[in-house]
C-alpha cells in the first residue's frame, strides 16, 4: 500500500507537542526505518499510523484516500510490539491462528495459513508449545507470524528486537529481512538502535525532539549528512567533531592549522564564523602521507581491541576524537601518533544551525 503522511502533528492534552509537521510519503512494498533517540516521537508516529493515537492536526493518507478516522481494522494494518504480547494460555499454533479465528476463516484455511506461516519463520517444530517453553527470539518470530498471517498492506513493527540478546538480534534481522522480500509488504519499522536501521531499510527517517532530521537512504545518511546531529547519530563509532571560528581562513585542531581554502572554494564567505569541523573515525589513513589530506598529530589515550580493528582514542591539545583503525595499526598507549584525513572525508557544519555547510 501507498502511505502518505501531510504536516501531521501529535499534541496532548497537557499541551506536550511530540511530534511537529511529520511528511513522508512511503510507496508501496518500500521498508521505511524511523531511528531516532528515545522520546523523539517515533512510536508515537507510528502509532498515529496504526490507529491507536489520534492525529492532532494533518493528514493521513493510504493509497491516496484520507485515512484519519478510520479505525485500526479499517486500515488494513498488523503491528508487532517490543513485549511479543502472546497469550501464555495459547499454543503457538493458536497464537499464529488468533486473528483469522476471530475472523471466522475456515478451519482448513487457517490451518494451511498457519502452516506456511510457521515454515517461514521456522516454527514448524514449535506449534504445539506455549510460549514460556520458546527462547526470545522464538517468541519473537511467534509474534511477527501472528501479525504476517493477516496478509495486510501494511506491517508495523515498533522495537520489535529490543528485548533480546545480541546476537538473537542479529539473527532476527536478517530473518526480517527476508519476510519482507517475501511478503513485499509496505513496512513500517520503528528502533533507537541505528545498526537495525542501516541494515534492514530502504530509506530511514532521522528523528530528534519530535522533528523529521533528514530523510533517505542509509547511503545518503551515512556520507551525506544533513546537520551534526545526523552526522554523530548515524556511524559506530559517532563522527568526531572540531568546533572552532574561522580566522585567517583557518581553524584548529590542537597544534595543527586547517586551511578551509584547501577544503572548500567558498572559503573567504565563511571568514569569523563558527564551524564544526568533522570527520568518521574510520577515514583516517596512518601510513604514508596521501595527497590532499590534513595531518593531525596526536598523543593515543586509550584504546579497544575489537577483533578486526581497534577504536583509538586521542587527544590533540584540547581536542578529542576517535579514530578506527586495523587491529594491526593499533598504537601505544600514551605514544605520540600521526594520521592524516582525506579532504573528501571531511565535513562542515555551521557553528550555530548545525546545517551541513
Amino acid at each position: 500500500m501507498y502511505i502518505e503522511l501531510k504536516n501531521i502533528n501529535k499534541i496532548y492534552p497537557n499541551g506536550f507537542h511530540a511530534v511537529h509537521n511529520f511528511n513522508l510519503e512511503i510507496e508501496k512494498g518500500e521498508f521505511v526505518v524511523f531511528v531516532g533517540p528515545s522520546g523523539c516521537g517515533k512510536s508515537t508516529t507510528l502509532r498515529m499510523i496504526a490507529g491507536l493515537e489520534n492525529i492532532s492536526s494533518g493528514e493521513f493518507l493510504i493509497n491516496g484516500a484520507r485515512a484519519n478516522e478510520k479505525s485500526p481494522r479499517e486500515r488494513e494494518v498488523a503491528m508487532v510490539f517490543q513485549s511479543y504480547a502472546l497469550y501464555p494460555q495459547m499454543t503457538v499454533y493458536d497464537n499464529i491462528a488468533f486473528g483469522l479465528t476471530l475472523q471466522g476463516v475456515d478451519e482448513d484455511v487457517i490451518e494451511e495459513r498457519v502452516r506456511k506461516t510457521a515454515g517461514i519463520l521456522g516454527l514448524t517444530d514449535y506449534l504445539d508449545r506455549l510460549p514460556r517453553a520458546l527462547s526470545g527470539g522464538q517468541r519473537q518470530r511467534v509474534a511477527i507470524g501472528r501479525a504476517l498471517i493477516r496478509k495486510v498492506g501494511i506491517f508495523l513493527m515498533d522495537e520489535p528486537l529490543s528485548n533480546l540478546d545480541a546476537k538473537q538480534r542479529v539473527t532476527m534481522r536478517s530473518e526480517i529481512a527476508q519476510i519482507h522480500q517475501e511478503t513485499g509488504a509496505t513496512t513500517i519499522y520503528v528502533t533507537h538502535d541505528q545498526t537495525e536501521a542501516m541494515t534492514l531499510a530502504d530509506r530511514i527517517v532521522v528523528m530528534k525532539d519530535g522533528y523529521v532530521q533528514q530523510v533517505g537512504t542509509p547511503y545518503e545518511l551515512y556520507f551525506k549528512p544533513a546537520n551534526v546531529f545526523v552526522a554523530g547519530f548515524i556511524g559506530e563509532p559517532p563522527m568526531n567533531f572540531v568546533r572552532d571560528t574561522v580566522e585567517h581562513g583557518k581553524i584548529h585542531f590542537g597544534d595543527t592549522e586547517v586551511d578551509l581554502a584547501a577544503i572548500r572554494p567558498d572559503a573567504a564567505a565563511l571568514e569569523g564564523k563558527s564551524v564544526v569541523f568533522g570527520f568518521r573515525p574510520e577515514a583516517v589513513t596512518l601510513e604514508g602521507r596521501p595527497e590532499d589530506a590534513v595531518r593531525i598529530d596526536c598523543k593515543v589515550e586509550l584504546t579497544e581491541m575489537l577483533g578486526d580493528n581497534t577504536n583509538v582514542y586521542i587527544t590533540a591539545g584540547e581536542q578529542r576524537a576517535i579514530l578506527k583503525v586495523d587491529s594491526h595499526d593499533t598504537p601505544e598507549t600514551d605514544a605520540a601518533m600521526t594520521f592524516w584525513i582525506p579532504r573528501e572525508s571531511i565535513y562542515l557544519f555551521d557553528g550555530e544551525t548545525e546545517n551541513v555547510l
